[in-house]
């Protein structure tokens, strides 16, 4: 796949770099505080650091960004911060990325925040939301509302650095080779899907699967998970899933619009003069709309590739998302009354939601209906 617009974006981060030159600040993921800030020193120190990934090597869209980001970052601070980006299973196993950054081992890495759900809970609501809100939701609590701050302060514990890196946009439920009519075809299954829509399976009888993209094929096909979510067409279609499930069901529940993550060891990053750190956060922050669009154009795409390929796509019975949106809450309420940050960030995130909900209300789903 080519180099993703690179030379349109070289050119507005190239202004980017010149701001942060001058003592301006761009949109980044940083706080007010941070934007107020305008002091930078250039020492002309060089840094080479390492970036780890969730995805496979050079992965389509996912770790395709990754790879650019880190050339852009080169040629941006005209090689005074080099990244080699290694993807899952090159330096450490693709699930430790977080163990990883938080360590040291690695400067920076990239991936998805409810991974790492069993050692920050709180962590999956900066993943996916069952039944929240869509990527342009989630990025307007992001910037404009306290969502980049509470994350920052969650992480503070792990000394990372965290910032919205890339988002998915609205998923599909997964590939299925047994049709789902009611809740009671969900029991029993073994099914690949992270975060909280895998503890909402799980209520609802299923037992959920964490295994990372690069062994989800394989598990499939010998029966070591019986259905599997991962993202869209496109990348299902890449990975193959339509040939060996029969079903692929929507709508993507559990991830209505999936933000990722790119996160920074915190001495590594306050070791950097104040411009570097802003092609860094502008770089991000690039990213974050770049790779959603990019989802958008080729799950389009893709989606009629394998309608005219004959892929039966069914639609959840409304007996079972109901089922589900009432788990959800149930899932939540758990997380939430046992640990005071979940509540404190899933009361920011709710609140943002009910509010921007009723404006798109009027202003994006009617327009859709019309």
């Amino acid at each position: 796949m080519k180099k993703i617009q690179r030379r349109e974006f070289l050119k507005s981060a190239s202004v980017a770099a010149i701001a942060a030159g001058s003592g301006m600040t761009m949109l980044s993921g940083c706080s007010t505080e941070e934007k107020n800030k305008s002091t930078v020193i250039n020492t002309g120190e060089t840094f080479e650091w390492k970036m780890v990934t969730t995805w496979p090597p050079h992965f389509p869209l996912l770790g395709e960004f990754a790879d650019n980001m880190a050339e852009w970052i080169g040629k941006i601070s005209n090689g005074r911060l080099k990244i080699q980006v290694y993807g899952g299973g090159e330096l450490i196993p693709a699930l430790e990325t977080f163990d990883a950054v938080s360590q040291g081992v690695a400067e920076m890495g990239h991936g998805a925040a409810y991974y790492w759900s069993g050692k920050v809970p709180a962590a999956q609501f900066f993943g996916s939301v069952p039944f929240g809100m869509n990527a342009l939701q989630v990025n307007s609590w992001f910037y404009d509302g306290d969502g980049i701050k509470l994350w920052q302060e969650l992480y503070e514990p792990f000394d990372l650095v965290p910032m919205p890196c890339g988002n998915t946009g609205g998923q599909m439920g997964g590939w299925f080779n047994k049709e789902i009519k009611s809740v009671s075809d969900i029991k029993g299954l073994k099914i690949r899907m992270p975060g909280l829509g895998g503890k909402i399976i799980t209520k609802a009888g299923a037992s959920s699967i964490l295994s990372p993209g690069g062994e989800l094929y394989t598990n499939l096909e010998r029966g070591v998970i019986d259905a599997l979510e991962w993202i869209g067409p496109y990348h299902d279609y890449l990975m193959g899933f339509n040939k060996i499930a029969k079903y692929y069901y929507y709508p993507g529940w559990h991830e209505p619009g999936s933000p990722l993550e790119l996160i920074i060891n915190k001495n590594a990053y306050e070791s950097l003069p104040d411009d570097l750190k802003e092609i860094i956060k502008n770089a991000a922050a690039a990213i974050n709309v770049m790779m959603l669009s990019g989802f958008e154009a080729k799950d389009t795409e893709y989606y009629f590739k394998l309608k005219e390929e004959n892929t039966q796509f069914r639609k959840f019975p409304d007996e079972v998302i109901d089922v589900f949106r009432k788990l959800s809450k149930e899932v939540i309420d758990e997380i939430t009354s046992s640990d005071p940050k979940a509540k404190k960030i899933y009361d920011s995130y709710s609140s943002f939601q009910k509010r921007i909900s009723q404006w798109n209300d009027i202003a994006e789903r009617n327009y859709s209906g019309l």
